[in-house]
C-alpha cells in the first residue's frame, strides 16, 4: 500500500483560505439549475485554464472537465456536481441566494445551493491548485471533472453519452465526495452499496371536474391523490421486510386552482429508494398497483398516466479501493475524524462514470456542520430536527473546516493512487 506523505497534501495555507471562500461564496450566491450551470461551468474552465490544465468543455452542454497530465502514472479522476435546486433560501447568510431559474416545466422557481454542490466545485477547485503546486512529488494524470444536473437530471449519463470517454482519458479510478450534516473536519466511506438507487414518477390521475357544490356529478382527483398518498405509506411498511431498506415518498401533489371548483385531474410527484434490484422491483410493482387500484375504486373514466423520469444506480463503492482509502484518510486525519457513515438512502449519479469506465468507484462524505453544534444535538437527541440537511431551505455548510478538509480529502485520496516520484 502507499504511504501518503502528507506534509505537502493536508497544509492548506496556501491553497484553502479567503480566496477559496471567495469563490464558495460566490457560487453559493449565484447558483444555477440542471444543464443550465453555464456562469458556473465558465469559472471553473477559467481557473483551471490559469493553472495551466488542459480544458475541455461543453460535454453535455456545461461539464467541464481540466486535465493535468504530470508523466507516467494511473489516471485519477475527481468529480464535483455543479447544480443547485428548486429551494428558496431562508438560511439568512450574508451571501444567501436571492436567484431565480426556469425549471424543465418552464416556470419561474427560486433556485439554491440546498445541496452543497457549491462545496464540491470549490474543494476540487482547491484540489486541483494543490496538485499542480506539489507535481513534484506525484506521476500520472488527474482529471478534474465537473458534472452538470446531479439533481435528477443524470448529468453523469448525459456526459457518458456525449463521448466524454472519446474526448478525454479513460480514468483508472473515480473518486469524489459529497458535503453532508456530520461535523465538519470529518471524512468517511461505507463499504460495498453506499448510496441508493433512486427512480422518480410524475404521476396523472385522471377524475371529472365540477362545481363545488355538486361533488356527486364529478369523480374527484383531489380525493383520489389523497387516498393514493395514504395507501403509499403501506408500501414499505407492509410488503418491505424490516431487514430490507426502502424509501417511498410523495414529494409533490397538485390539484385544482380554486376553492369551489373540482379539477379534472391531479399529479403527484414519488420518489422510490432502494439498495437491491429485487426491493427496486418489488416497489415499483406495488407503487404502479396502488395508483392504479385507487383510480379504479374512485370509478376514474381512465387509468393513471404513469411517467419515469431518470433512474439512478445504487452507488456500490469497491471494497478494496474503500479499505485503501480509509486508511489513507486515518494517516492523514486520524482516527477520531475517520468514520463510516453506513449506508445512504439520497441517491447519486457519480457510479455511472465509474462503471462506463469499467473501474472501481469510492464516494465518500465529507462534514459540513459545525462540530460543536453538531455534538449539542447529538447529546439532545435532536439531530434530525436541529440540524438542517441536504435540500432543506436551511441547509448551510460551514466554510471552515468543510473547505479546507474537503480539499485535503480530494488531494489524499488522489496521492493514493498517483505515482510516486
Amino acid at each position: 500500500m502507499t504511504v501518503i506523505d502528507t506534509t505537502d497534501t493536508t497544509d492548506t495555507t496556501d491553497t484553502t483560505g479567503t480566496a477559496l471562500e471567495e469563490l464558495y461564496q460566490d457560487l453559493h450566491r449565484n447558483p444555477e439549475l440542471a444543464f443550465g450551470e453555464h456562469r458556473t461551468a465558465g469559472i471553473i474552465a477559467d481557473r483551471l485554464r490559469a493553472l495551466g490544465l488542459d480544458v475541455v468543455t461543453g460535454i453535455a452542454g456545461t461539464g467541464v472537465v481540466g486535465i493535468l497530465e504530470n508523466g507516467e502514472g494511473p489516471t485519477v479522476m475527481l468529480r464535483a456536481d455543479m447544480d443547485a435546486l428548486p429551494v428558496e433560501e431562508e438560511t439568512g447568510l450574508a451571501y444567501a441566494s436571492v436567484a431565480r431559474g426556469v425549471d424543465a416545466h418552464g416556470a419561474s422557481v427560486p433556485v439554491m445551493h440546498a445541496c452543497g454542490h457549491d462545496v464540491h466545485v470549490t474543494c476540487l477547485i482547491g484540489a486541483a491548485e494543490r496538485l499542480v503546486t506539489t507535481r513534484a512529488a506525484w506521476s500520472g494524470t488527474v482529471l478534474a471533472l465537473f458534472q452538470p444536473a446531479e439533481e435528477g437530471g443524470g448529468g453523469a449519463g448525459a456526459m457518458v453519452e456525449d463521448g466524454l470517454y472519446d474526448r478525454i482519458p479513460r480514468p483508472d479510478i473515480v473518486l469524489g465526495q459529497h458535503v453532508s450534516p456530520l461535523p465538519a473536519g470529518s471524512v468517511g466511506a461505507h463499504s460495498g452499496p453506499a448510496m441508493a438507487a433512486a427512480d422518480h414518477l410524475d404521476v396523472r390521475m385522471i377524475g371529472r371536474g365540477g362545481h363545488g357544490s355538486e361533488p356527486e356529478t364529478t369523480i374527484d382527483p383531489v380525493v383520489m391523490l389523497a387516498a393514493t398518498v395514504m395507501r403509499l405509506q403501506t408500501v414499505v411498511a407492509r410488503e418491505i421486510s424490516a431487514r430490507e431498506t426502502a424509501v417511498v415518498s410523495v414529494g409533490s401533489i397538485n390539484a385544482g386552482t380554486k376553492s369551489n371548483i373540482i379539477p379534472s385531474f391531479g399529479t403527484l410527484g414519488i420518489t422510490i429508494r432502494s439498495f437491491s434490484e429485487e426491493v427496486r422491483e418489488r416497489l415499483l410493482g406495488s407503487v404502479e398497483r396502488i395508483i392504479k387500484a385507487e383510480a379504479l375504486a374512485s370509478g376514474a373514466p381512465a387509468e393513471p398516466e404513469i411517467s419515469y423520469g431518470v433512474s439512478y444506480p445504487v452507488t456500490v463503492n469497491d471494497p478494496e479501493a474503500t479499505a485503501r482509502l480509509t486508511d489513507a484518510f486515518v494517516r492523514a486525519f486520524g482516527a477520531e475524524r475517520t468514520f463510516d457513515p453506513g449506508a445512504i438512502a439520497g441517491s447519486e449519479d457519480v457510479g455511472v462514470l465509474a462503471t462506463a469506465a469499467g473501474v472501481p468507484l469510492v464516494y465518500w462524505m465529507l462534514g459540513g456542520c459545525d462540530a460543536a453544534d453538531y455534538a449539542s444535538s447529538e447529546k439532545a437527541g435532536t439531530l434530525k430536527t436541529a440540524v438542517p440537511s441536504n435540500h432543506s431551505p436551511f441547509y448551510a455548510p460551514v466554510m471552515q473546516p468543510t473547505i479546507n478538509t474537503g480539499v485535503d480529502a480530494l488531494v489524499v485520496a488522489a496521492r493514493e493512487w498517483l505515482a510516486r516520484r
